[in-house]
């Protein structure tokens, strides 16, 4: 077979196969490309050595045995028979799942998740939002320190085992959508630099030199980046990606990289015949991210929604640090404001910025499925100091009304694992860093955060001991006991409702009517006949509905209809949806 990598700046390039070693040479129809043939089948170890230094693993390596230091793997992806015959689920109607593959089960293997992925069908799930799976040094940590963006975590099972779980997933009609990081490498095992300008000194990122991506040799990483993305589309037959902080992606050049990798994107989906998609998350609350490129915009095809996330945290939970404080000031508002115009920040002032934030949303020219709505998210969860769920603080009602307004709600839908059922389990920073020094400074780093916002360091759990991680786990034994069965029967109710009724996915955001009352708490929104009325408040609360007759479809506790003024009387922490034709 041919191997060949990209070394611009080498004067030598050697191939390290099988334990012998074969000059490679320079590719004259390629600038800076370096190849040679060997023989090779399924497993033979190789690595590059540039200019006759260390043996590195190949940055397109697709599996890692040894994790990211060790020497790379082929892999024969016609190895693999498919069973499903699957021609894609589009984003359109969707109901998305977000999943950790390394505590989904104790076992945290793609395998083991796959045995699991029954209970998501029932579920009424459309998709499964994998986290990212890139090798990362150790075995448990969440998944964005990740390199080697074209491989598989080999103790979650690796490429063999990620192609078992999209089969057994696309068998029960789930689709699979793949949270990929293009905006940074892992601090540990990324050795791209010593083969080309992968990184650039002209911007500046959290994490330190920006990803090349307009700089002297950014076609070539460009194209590695999205080489990578099509080949999870292609090769696993995943069904879309999730772009994490695509905001961090530096890029100046006049076709933005965002733009490069939706055309190609759309253009493999023709090809294939498959709906394929991208979901980007972005903080810059800009519409052009999700304009079609036609329309002058990035093509993106959506994005996650944190002004939906942050307006209903605040109503649900009070609270009012960071980021929650413009949207606490009048929280049900916010709420009504962010169902209706996608965007709480459309140009309003950012008191977390200090600035102005964000653009208007054009109602009537993006589809309200474009943005995701949530209650939860592993950086909302995870990024807490304790790690604690929505379940840790909520009454069960307070949770069915959270539900209620995610699951009915404009936009697409996302779940993070054990929401459905109100897990007991905190969801917490774990890491596991086989590099000391770099164990110890993320540790520090992470009670220094936290200390700084008024936590007491010691309530704060090492990332790197492996019972942090194992707390993380879901308790597969909760949803038949009680609170749990009754949660999940009422998430399960809500997902059959929005694939009952057409109008819980009409993508007409400028349909969307809503009525609220911000001192006693209730909000109601309307969507074509269905009308959904929740009470966050602890006494009842008395909700004009009109007077068309009404048809009770779904209620948190017994409710009776409206009287013959209209008005819906609904119990405190309660959630009532109703059908008006």
């Amino acid at each position: 077979m041919q191997f060949e990598v990209w070394a611009p700046q080498a004067g030598r390039v050697t191939l390290h196969c099988d334990g012998a070693t074969r000059a490679m040479e320079r590719d004259p129809e390629r600038a800076g490309w370096w190849s040679v043939e060997a023989e090779a089948r399924d497993g033979t170890r190789y690595g590059f050595a540039v200019d006759d230094g260390p043996v590195r693993p190949d940055p397109r390596s697709r599996r890692q045995p040894d994790g990211p230091d060790g020497l790379s793997a082929v892999v024969d992806q016609g190895l693999h028979t498919w069973r499903a015959e699957w021609s894609g689920r589009p984003l359109q109607g969707a109901v998305l799942y977000e999943l950790h593959v390394g505590t989904y089960t104790r076992e945290g293997t793609l395998d083991a998740a796959a045995e699991r992925l029954g209970h998501l069908a029932e579920l009424g799930v459309t998709h499964v939002e994998l986290m990212p799976l890139c090798p990362f040094p150790g075995r448990h940590g969440w998944g964005y320190e990740g390199v080697s963006l074209w491989a598989v975590h080999e103790p979650y099972g690796g490429p063999a085992a990620l192609k078992r779980f999209v089969d057994r997933a696309h068998e029960l009609g789930l689709g699979v959508v793949l949270d990929v990081v293009h905006n940074h490498l892992g601090p540990s095992g990324n050795y791209l630099p010593e083969f080309g300008p992968y990184f650039t000194d002209q911007h500046h990122t959290p994490w330190g030199a920006a990803v090349n991506l307009d700089a002297p040799g950014s076609d070539e990483v460009r194209e590695f980046l999205i080489g990578s993305s099509l080949a999870w589309l292609r090769d696993y037959r995943i069904d879309g990606l999730r772009l994490d902080a695509v905001h961090a992606l530096a890029d100046t050049r006049a076709v933005h990289f965002l733009e490069e990798l939706s055309a190609a994107v759309d253009a493999l989906a023709a090809e294939s015949g498959r709906p394929l998609f991208l979901i980007a998350e972005s903080d810059r609350n800009d519409p052009r991210l999700i304009t079609a490129r036609e329309e002058g915009g990035l093509g993106v095809h959506a994005q996650w929604n944190d002004d939906f996330h942050h307006a209903l945290h605040a109503a649900l939970t009070g609270e009012s640090q960071g980021y929650y404080a413009d949207f606490a000031r009048a929280p049900i508002s916010a709420l009504a404001k962010t169902l209706t115009g996608g965007f709480f920040h459309d140009g309003t002032y950012s008191s977390f910025r200090g600035r102005r934030h964000g653009r208007p949303l054009d109602r009537t020219r993006v589809a309200a499925h474009r943005l995701l709505g949530y209650s939860q998210t592993h950086d909302q969860v995870g990024n807490r100091a304790e790690g604690d769920r929505l379940s840790a603080h909520l009454s069960p009602g307070l949770l069915a009304c959270a539900a209620a307004l995610v699951l009915t709600g404009p936009f697409t839908p996302m779940l993070f694992m054990g929401e459905e059922w109100a897990a007991g389990t905190p969801w917490q920073f774990f890491t596991d860093h086989t590099d000391p020094d770099l164990a110890a400074a993320v540790r520090r780093g992470r009670r220094r955060e936290f200390a700084a916002h008024g936590w007491a360091e010691e309530d704060v759990p090492d990332p790197q001991d492996p019972a942090t991680r194992d707390r993380s786990c879901l308790g597969w034994s909760e949803p038949d006991s009680e609170p749990h069965a009754r949660v999940l029967a009422w998430y399960r109710r809500l997902i059959a409702l929005r694939h009952e009724q057409p109008d819980l996915t009409d993508p007409d955001l400028a349909d969307i009517k809503v009525a609220h009352d911000e001192e006693a708490r209730w909000l109601a929104f309307r969507r074509g006949d269905i009308c959904v009325a929740v009470n966050l408040a602890k006494t009842p609360a008395e909700i004009p509905l009109g007077s068309r007759p009404a048809e009770i479809l779904a209620a948190w506790e017994p409710v009776g209809p409206p009287d013959e003024e209209g008005v819906l009387r609904v119990p405190g922490e309660c959630c009532v949806v109703v059908t008006q034709p």
